[in-house]
């Protein structure tokens, strides 16, 4: 790696704001060649409501080939400072992180803060005038409490390493503070998993979803999501009766939940947890406490009531006790937000800020549900799945993308690197019935490197496709282990990280994804190269003599193709592995 290093030091950062009223005071917590930690303490003499407040400061840009930022996807180029857009960051809403990497993929600056709570918003721009990137971090951004007193830590990292290392590091980090420490994860939450939304949608009938689950619990899926469509028989994909979760088509849940039992395999129901239908009773019941009633799906409620908070948990909690769940799907978290319409505080809401009551909210829901089953799971998908969140869930999901193969495959990515043991999952794999074999099987191999979810109806897709996935998922299952605790790093983000890599002290697994060449500088025990793309060759350039290796070179059903004694010589090699396919070395 080219490095460099550009240190930041407390009088390289300029705090902006309007309010006379407020001191800012930065003072070093941590500060060495590589990484640097600021505390910013804000007071005043008595308790005001803060003018927002803005921490700036610049680097030259030395070596920048991108911006990563926690859900930019497919947009990790750089942004100029004439371009008005900033990532927002609180407690449902992405994470306060942006990493600056070079053409190297090393670390060339990356800074975080430690409110993962509260509103704030960040970026990394370029100036044209001076070639220098402008950093900032903007606090007080929404409706706040009275203060005179709030500490923030800014932590910046301009170490040599790889950028996705820094983006771990940073989630170590978090972890460190006491209000950010991360929920037990089940053995349940790292088990592929099966979904009912792409392929039913709301169409769910007992019958069918109990013999998809015999076969799916075959072929290595070991829990069901019963998504949307289970609380009511309104067929049109919208939010009116949400809020009461009273089952309509779903209606002899518990017996439907013993049943599901009983071919193996664990079940977790849908909810969505901010709206309230105009046509549920709920909503008759708390006219006056929501977000917003002009929201495009639903009314949302408001958290800062402390019976809205009560009502909610107890839905949950009740469905556990009563159906004998095994976990929860919690969606639309990010939808308790601060709209235009908000009505503004009142005595009879227990909580000024509403992210601070979203946090309360959340934190009763897993202790409630965890006092109940210490294994419940709970999964968030993106944009919530910052490090606030993993006080609350304990799987995230890859943002919706039916179809998307390799948006499937940067989301997980883009997620692992801040999630430390938390599961991260692939958003529902998906495709159509007359798709070719092994364009079918990218959704699979695409979605490898995180809990594999699959939504296709099992009893419909071609045999050959059954193979397929019975193949990779029996894979996955077998190296679970190293795929969710191996070291994991991603290769080439503005490219969508055509390599992929994990590995442990015994096995390393690779992920081919385009036409690239495989860097070997390392030699293991066991090696597997997954082509997940439609061409054969596979090029892998050996820094030195790795000697011989048992090699087995198998296409996407799991066949053997070929058996044979493979020398990885220093210097380039090529393979023909199937598309799809993969190939295991073993040494000799």
């Amino acid at each position: 790696m080219v490095q460099i290093v550009d240190t930041i030091s407390k009088e390289d950062i300029e705090v902006i704001s309007n309010s006379g009223d407020f001191r800012t005071r930065i003072t070093i917590i941590k500060e060495d060649l590589n990484v640097s930690i600021f505390n910013i303490n804000i007071t005043s003499d008595t308790p005001k409501k803060p003018e927002p407040l803005t921490l700036k400061w610049k680097i030259p840009a030395h070596n920048v080939k991108g911006v990563w930022k926690p859900t930019t996807d497919f947009a990790k180029r750089m942004q100029a400072d004439w371009e008005l857009d900033h990532m927002e960051s609180r407690i449902s809403i992405d994470s306060p992180v942006i990493s600056l990497f070079g053409h190297d993929d090393s670390n060339r600056h990356t800074f975080a803060c430690s409110n993962a709570i509260n509103k704030l918003e960040l970026n990394a721009e370029i100036r044209e005038e001076d070639d220098y990137f402008y950093c900032h971090v903007t606090l007080f951004l929404e409706q706040q409490s009275k203060i005179n007193n709030y500490d923030i830590q800014l932590r910046i990292d301009v170490g040599e390493k790889h950028f996705s290392e820094a983006l771990k590091d940073v989630s170590k980090w978090w972890e460190s503070f006491e209000n950010l420490k991360p929920t037990h994860v089940p053995d349940v939450a790292l088990v592929p998993l099966y979904s009912t939304w792409y392929n039913f949608h709301q169409t769910l009938e007992e019958n069918v979803l109990i013999e998809e689950c015999k076969t799916a619990y075959n072929l290595g899926y070991k829990a069901i999501i019963i998504d949307d469509g289970w609380q009511t028989n309104d067929g049109n994909r919208g939010y009116d009766y949400t809020g009461d979760w009273e089952p309509e088509r779903l209606n002899k849940t518990k017996q439907f939940v013993e049943d599901i039992h009983a071919t193996g395999m664990k079940i977790g129901f849908w909810y969505s947890v901010p709206f309230c239908g105009k046509k549920s009773k709920a909503y008759k019941r708390f006219k006056g406490k929501f977000l917003t009633e002009n929201h495009r799906w639903a009314p949302v409620f408001d958290p800062r009531y402390p019976e809205v908070r009560e009502y909610l948990i107890n839905i949950y909690k009740n469905a556990l006790v009563d159906w004998n769940l095994d976990g929860f799907k919690l969606d639309f978290i990010d939808d308790f937000r601060l709209y235009v319409d908000t009505p503004k505080v009142n005595d009879a809401m227990d909580f000024v800020s509403i992210n601070t009551a979203v946090d309360k909210l959340l934190t009763d829901v897993i202790t409630t549900l965890k006092n109940i089953n210490s294994e419940v799971f709970i999964e968030f998908r993106q944009k919530y799945v910052g490090p606030a969140m993993r006080k609350y869930g304990n799987m995230f999901r890859a943002f919706d993308c039916p179809g998307d193969a390799t948006m499937n495959r940067v989301r997980i990515a883009d997620i692992r690197m801040l999630a430390g043991n938390t599961a991260v999952h692939s958003d529902m794999i998906t495709w159509h019935n007359d798709e070719k074999l092994e364009v079918a099987a990218l959704q699979m191999v695409n979605t490898l490197f995180g809990v594999p979810q699959i939504s296709v109806i099992l009893k419909d897709i071609p045999k050959d496709h059954l193979e397929m996935v019975k193949f990779y998922t029996e894979y996955w299952n077998t190296n679970k282990e190293l795929i969710t605790k191996g070291h994991f790093t991603p290769y080439r983000p503005l490219a969508n990280y055509p390599i992929q890599k994990v590995g442990n002290s015994k096995k390393l697994l690779v992920g081919l994804y385009d036409d690239h060449v495989v860097q070997l500088d390392k030699s293991f025990e066991n090696l597997d190269i997954l082509n997940a793309k439609l061409t054969e060759s596979v090029i892998l350039k050996n820094n030195q003599d790795f000697g011989n290796y048992n090699c087995s070179i198998f296409n996407c059903k799991g066949d053997i193709l070929d058996k044979k004694i493979l020398k990885l010589s220093k210097g380039i090699l090529e393979i023909n592995i199937p598309a799809c396919g993969l190939v295991q070395l073993t040494k000799k």
